[in-house]
């Protein structure tokens, strides 16, 4: 299975992260794609990897975006013929310690094809927003999931489990976003193709160091993309 993290200017957490997630999943291969961060995250990551193992840094200059971010690692993970692919947030909002149980899900009988980590259902929970920034989380993902149409409670959180047969399918050519509604068009085109979908509760805490990437701008591009990706016909 294949682990990745998306980065920019994560050099306070990628290290804390990578040192994570090879304890929470010992026997995954790492992957981290950055976007040329000024900070110097490449750079740690690369030395981890060095002295650790089974760790492969992308970087992608002059190109930004989580969503390209997330499609270039989706690739490799086609490429190179993993059986799972693994997505969670670099600056440890997301607990590496949780991706265990949405692998376990994805190994039940039913074998969902995404196990989706729900901050929205019973069990799940944020720790460090303020009462209305999280109404306001909530009633935008019920929007979302209400629009798409999509048998999932959190359409926006990248902590996910994927089968990498079902990704195979996808045109990933032909994906649109380059930022983080990236994250609701590939529930929509795995829906599309008649994928099954699960959900596990996790804890989301609020980032400790570092800022937040996600600015008005973004949120609105990712409000709009939403409306364009509930018009889009199914392929």
């Amino acid at each position: 299975m294949l682990i990745a993290i998306c980065t920019y200017n994560e050099a306070g957490n990628v290290v804390a992260m990578l040192r994570g997630l090879r304890e929470s999943m010992p026997d995954a291969d790492l992957l981290v794609v950055d976007d040329g961060s000024p900070d110097g995250t490449a750079e740690l990551a690369q030395e981890w990897s060095a002295k650790n193992g089974r760790a492969e840094v992308i970087v992608r200059h002059d190109q930004r975006g989580l969503g390209g971010a997330i499609r270039r690692a989706v690739q490799t993970a086609v490429d190179q013929g993993y059986d799972f692919f693994l997505n969670l947030d670099a600056d440890l909002s997301h607990d590496p310690a949780e991706l265990p149980r949405l692998l376990e899900r994805a190994l039940q009988d039913d074998r969902p094809d995404v196990v989706v980590g729900s901050r929205y259902i019973r069990g799940g929970s944020i720790v460090g927003w303020p009462v209305r920034r999280k109404v306001l989380s909530r009633m935008v993902n019920t929007f979302a999931v209400h629009w798409l149409r999509l048998p999932v409670s959190d359409c926006s959180g990248s902590m996910r489990c994927y089968r990498v047969d079902a990704l195979s399918r996808l045109d990933l050519d032909g994906l649109r976003n380059n930022g983080y509604a990236l994250l609701e068009e590939l529930l929509v085109r795995l829906r599309q193709q008649g994928a099954v979908m699960a959900e596990v509760p996790i804890c989301f805490t609020e980032r400790q160091v570092g800022e937040s990437k996600l600015t008005i701008g973004e949120a609105v591009s990712s409000a709009l993309s939403i409306v364009k990706l509930s018009r889009s016909p199914s392929r």
